[in-house]
């Protein structure tokens, strides 16, 4: 197994974190009859060699080894063996088509040194031979890993199409078909000339008398490869087979548990049943359904009605996903979630609460339930840790964020406690004008804080977020009793950086941003916000500067040189430059030398203060067409500048016609994955309708 690992000089090859010259024992350890070892090693080996899924070149060494443990009988466990050979070598394949680069451009990664992974692959297309033995293995955890590197790595389509059918065929471990049915379902997908003999398996085992979740994985690959040989009655025969499929397993789980003695794992096991195989089976149908929304609604509504509480807790996760990816009429199934909040299965619970909280304004046909939730546990209003601030509980804030007003007087019972959580102000911004009983208990709580004590940054931090997003204006006592401090004399220049309440930089940025609230009535905190003009607050106090005494000339010089430092610098004196508007003008060269440099969202920022400042679209609308093409995270942005420019903005009314004729979310990738904020997605399409109408 391990001829010739001594002269591979891994010292000179690099994985995660440096020097690969700890692989060879890490090797080593995957073949020890010691299974802590083994557990061990596995572990290590996908946290250095193949980090977050990446190849490096020490990755490339590895692969022969690998391939030979996998091979020898000897080795326990090598089911784990091939499954890491399945995942650098998928990696790999990936890299064929252009270079897979990790963050930072590593050293020693193949997948980027050179411009391809491309060697590890072809090692293991060389030695795929042994994929074939493995399909046929005593262990049965191997013959499940080795189906799918069969179908990946061996060259030869008639041969692979040749093993799959015999060992379907043949095969009676329940995994294993599974695997075996996906392995086949893959086949059709990369060799499509082949389909004919390979769906044949597959349609006969989408029907009786094979067990319900084979049949289930079956139906799954013929969405995804075969719709012509998909029933009619797709939808309600999954969810008829997914029934059949928890009511058997629900009886082999009661006579096991009937047949032994009862343990601590027997009984977490009934009070907290798992079915990984189960969400996998239906996961795979979703993502083979894709944009079928119809019908993925349909299935969602039969799971999450289902008698077993496994299979609604696994259908709630499910429904995340498809409410991040896709714009869609959600009402039913967000119903049904709520419906699974009062629960005796914890577990179901709160899987229900953290898919609501994500969902924000969505979650609204579930808010009755959230509220009913929020009235009888009081014990969840706030989420203490041992260390760090606390946060609000899943319940209220899921009840905050859908914008329900009942929210309100149980955060002003939260604010009369001893907690401020952290996540207030943003809790609160999403009540809109609902929120506003909760300023005076704001300020009460603010005006209350101990100003000597080493906690109070931590406290005034979410309270000032709350008041900003109040807009409390009637808040500039408690403000200016934070900006003079325990002395109660205003503070001097010279103390700004000594300060224990002053060190603390989001706390000075709260504190300044909320003093640009009160305009021209703050005007005795003038010489504190310009004493933080040389230092790293220096665009917040220009802003709050600007808001108080309406100096452009105080302001400019600051902001200009803001604006040329980049990063986060220029990306909050651009935000200042652009509420200023015409006032702005003398910094528009600056605007201008940022607008045709940097990453691609600075300039859209840029591009957008120029045109509040100078009117001119000329120069603005090119950058706004590469910033929403290029990085979708910039399409709110743009929109928000495109309703701005009314007709102006007529050459680029393809964008937000593009965008409304997508239901995909502009965020989200396949699969229910990439960014879960819904609410910017939801505001993009208001934007967007809006830029239309005003156009």
């Amino acid at each position: 197994m391990f001829t010739g690992i001594d002269e591979v000089d891994w010292a000179a090859l690099r994985h995660a974190h440096g020097s690969a010259e700890d692989v060879p024992g890490l090797l080593r350890g995957l073949a020890s009859q010691d299974p802590a070892e083994r557990e061990d090693a596995l572990d290590r080996m996908y946290g250095t060699v193949h980090d977050q899924g990446t190849v490096y070149d020490s990755t490339l060494a590895c692969v022969p080894f690998l391939l030979a443990l996998a091979g020898d009988e000897t080795v326990p466990e090598r089911d784990g063996i091939v499954e890491l050979l399945v995942s650098v070598g998928t990696v790999a394949q990936e890299a064929e088509g252009g270079p897979r680069r990790a963050s930072g451009g590593a050293p020693g990664l193949v997948n980027g040194f050179g411009g391809s992974g491309a060697p590890a692959a072809d090692v293991i297309r060389a030695g795929a031979e042994v994929f074939v033995r493995l399909a046929g293995d005593a262990d049965a955890a191997v013959r499940r890993a080795a189906a799918g590197a069969l179908v990946r790595f061996l060259d030869e389509p008639a041969r692979v199409l040749g093993v799959l059918r015999e060992r379907i065929a043949v095969e009676r471990d329940d995994g294993v078909l599974l695997a075996l049915t996906e392995s086949l379902g893959l086949f059709v997908r990369r060799h499509p000339a082949y389909a004919g003999e390979a769906l044949e398996p597959l349609v006969a085992r989408s029907g009786p008398p094979y067990e319900p979740g084979l049949r289930l994985a079956a139906l799954g690959q013929l969405v995804s490869c075969a719709h012509d040989r998909v029933p009619s009655d797709l939808v309600p025969l999954a969810v008829r087979l997914l029934r059949e499929r928890s009511a058997g397993r629900t009886v082999r789980r009661e006579k096991a548990h009937r047949s032994g003695k009862e343990t601590l794992a027997r009984r977490l096991h009934r009070l907290w049943p798992v079915d990984e195989e189960g969400s996998h089976l239906l996961r795979s149908l979703h993502t083979a359904l894709d944009d079928r929304l119809a019908d993925r609604t349909a299935l969602l509504e039969g799971q999450l009605t289902s008698p077993d509480p496994t299979d609604r807790c696994n259908a709630v996760w499910m429904a995340a996903g498809l409410l991040r990816e896709w714009r869609t009429d959600h009402t039913g199934p967000v119903t049904l979630i709520g419906h699974q909040l009062g629960e005796e299965d914890g577990r179901l619970s709160d899987a229900a609460v953290s898919v609501l909280m994500d969902l924000f304004g969505l979650a609204g046909p579930a808010a009755d339930r959230l509220a009913a939730l929020v009235a009888s546990r009081p014990d969840r209003w706030v989420r203490r840790c041992r260390r760090g601030t606390p946060s609000l509980g899943g319940p209220l804030k899921a009840l905050a964020r859908c914008g329900d007003p009942r929210a309100v007087p149980v955060l002003a019972e939260v604010l009369a406690g001893p907690d401020v959580p952290g996540d207030l102000g943003p809790a609160i911004g999403h009540l809109g004008r609902a929120a506003a009983p909760l300023a005076p208990v704001v300020r009460r709580r603010l005006g209350a804080i101990p100003l000597g004590s080493p906690r109070a940054p931590e406290l005034a931090v979410p309270l000032l977020s709350a008041l900003l997003t109040l807009g409390d204006q009637d808040a500039l006592p408690e403000v200016m009793r934070l900006v003079r401090g325990p002395s109660d004399g205003l503070r001097p220049a010279e103390g700004l950086r000594s300060d224990g309440l002053w060190s603390d930089g989001a706390y000075l940025g709260q504190v300044v941003s909320a003093l640009g609230l009160f305009g021209a009535a703050a005007r005795d905190a003038v010489p504190v916000l310009r004493a933080l003009l040389d230092t790293e607050q220096a665009s917040a106090a220009a802003g709050a500067l600007w808001e108080v005494e309406g100096e452009a000339a105080v302001v400019l010089p600051v902001l200009s040189w803001e604006v040329a430092a980049g990063d986060r610098r220029r990306r909050q004196a651009v935000q200042v430059l652009s509420r200023m508007g015409p006032a702005a003008r003398p910094a528009s060269a600056a605007l201008r030398r940022a607008v045709a440099d940097g990453p691609v969202w600075e300039r859209v920022a840029a591009a957008c203060a120029l045109w509040r400042i100078e009117g001119d679209a000329e120069p603005v609308l090119p950058v706004l067409r590469a910033g929403w093409t290029e990085h979708p995270h910039t399409r709110v942005t743009v929109a928000e500048c495109l309703v701005g420019m009314g007709p102006a903005a007529a050459p680029l009314r393809d964008l937000p016609e593009s965008e409304l004729a997508s239901r995909r979310r502009h965020l989200a990738l396949p699969g229910g994955h990439g960014s879960h904020d819904i609410p910017e997605d939801e505001r993009l399409v208001g934007l967007c309708r809006a830029a239309l109408a005003g156009g």
